[in-house]
């Protein structure tokens, strides 16, 4: 299991070593990590747990206009390329393929203990501290508002209504990052996330205060 993990390893930090800041090498560190943190509490795979921690965003559909199948395609044809075998490949793809909040708005129809575990690290890492610097980094990237109070936040969006959106950065909290606390799945992120979720709501009242010029 070590020589498929170095290996794959090798291969996302060279394919990941220009990436965007919040879905670089570094990003894929933290949600692996913290997929090995859940996993001390529950009974899984913990090959495909690690492998589909570690190939998530090889290939993130949202810096591939929009192509949603070349991030399982890429993953696929690496782990086969290291010998690993078709039913580990599949569930790694459909672990990828699946574990994103953009598919949980749309129609899921796979799931598994390893897809909780890995979509519960990666949305750790999309709250708290962190969440909010990747928020504003990928706001920045994509040369968005950080805040416009005209622009209100759209609420119970489809899938293809968030995949295009182009709002302020702050909206983003109230569309997406506040409401990944009462979405996960396992006891150890639920509990991970009560704290995250506080950060985020007290930096949402200093920057409003801030904002309008407020003590």
């Amino acid at each position: 299991m070590q020589q498929t993990i170095d290996l794959t390893v090798a291969f996302v930090q060279d394919r990941l070593k220009f990436a965007e800041a919040g879905h670089d090498w570094w990003h894929i560190q933290r949600v692996w990590n913290n997929t090995k943190l859940i996993l001390q509490t529950e009974q899984a795979d913990h090959l495909v747990c690690e492998l589909a921690a570690l190939l998530h965003d090889i290939a993130d559909s949202k810096f591939h206009d929009g192509d949603e199948s070349i991030g399982p395609r890429v993953a696929g044809e690496f782990l086969e390329s290291i010998g690993i075998n078709a039913d580990t490949i599949d569930h790694v793809r459909r672990i990828i393929h699946n574990m994103s909040f953009k598919a949980s708005l749309g129609e899921v129809n796979f799931h598994s203990k390893e897809l909780e575990i890995v979509q519960d690290a990666d949305r750790l890492d999309a709250i708290g501290a962190i969440g909010i610097a990747r928020a504003f980094n990928y706001g920045g990237y994509k040369n968005r508002e950080m805040y416009n109070p005209k622009i209100k936040p759209k609420l119970n969006m489809t899938k293809e209504e968030y995949k295009n959106t182009t709002a302020p950065t702050i909206n983003h909290f109230y569309e997406k990052l506040l409401l990944l606390k009462d979405k996960m799945n396992t006891p150890t992120a639920k509990s991970l996330a009560e704290q995250r979720h506080q950060y985020m709501e007290g930096f949402l009242q200093q920057f409003y205060a801030e904002w309008e010029g407020k003590r």
